[in-house]
C-alpha cells in the first residue's frame, strides 16, 4: 500500500489534484490507516497516470470516469461495449492530439516570425 503523497509523487500530481479527483469519484483509496492517511494501489497509481494524460486533452472529469468505467469493464469482465466506448474515446484523444498539433504548428510559426523580427535592425534614413 503506498501512501498519498508517493502517489501524487511518482505520477507528478499535486496532493490537492489526486484528493481533488478522489472528490470527483475518478478514484477511491483502497483503504486508510488508523490515523485516516489513505492508502492506493499500483492499479491507483496507473488509474492517475491515465488520468494524467487525459486531461491536457481537455476530456472532461464526466468524459474520465465514462472512459474509465468503460477501460475497467473491458479488464474486469471483458465488456464488448465498453471496448467499443474506449475505441471511440480513442478516436476522441486522437482527434484532439491532431487538433493540438496543428495548434503547436501555429505557435511555433508565430515564435519563428517574432525571433525574425526581434533581429531585425531598423533602417536608418539617409538625408
Amino acid at each position: 500500500m503506498i501512501q498519498i503523497g508517493e502517489v501524487a509523487d511518482r505520477v507528478g500530481l499535486s496532493l490537492r489534484t489526486v484528493r481533488y479527483y478522489e472528490e470527483m469519484g475518478l478514484i477511491e483509496p483502497e483503504t486508510r490507516t488508523e490515523g485516516g492517511f489513505r492508502l492506493y494501489t499500483e492499479a491507483h497509481v496507473d488509474r492517475l497516470a491515465l488520468i494524467k494524460r487525459m486531461k491536457p486533452l481537455a476530456f472532461t472529469v464526466q468524459e474520465m470516469r465514462e472512459l474509465l468505467d468503460a477501460r475497467d469493464a473491458v479488464r474486469e469482465r471483458g465488456d464488448e461495449a465498453a471496448r467499443e466506448r474506449l475505441a471511440e474515446y480513442a478516436r476522441a484523444a486522437a482527434e484532439r492530439c491532431d487538433a493540438l498539433r496543428a495548434k503547436l504548428e501555429s505557435g511555433e510559426e508565430l515564435a519563428r516570425t517574432l525571433r525574425r523580427e526581434s533581429r531585425r535592425r531598423p533602417k536608418t534614413a539617409t538625408h
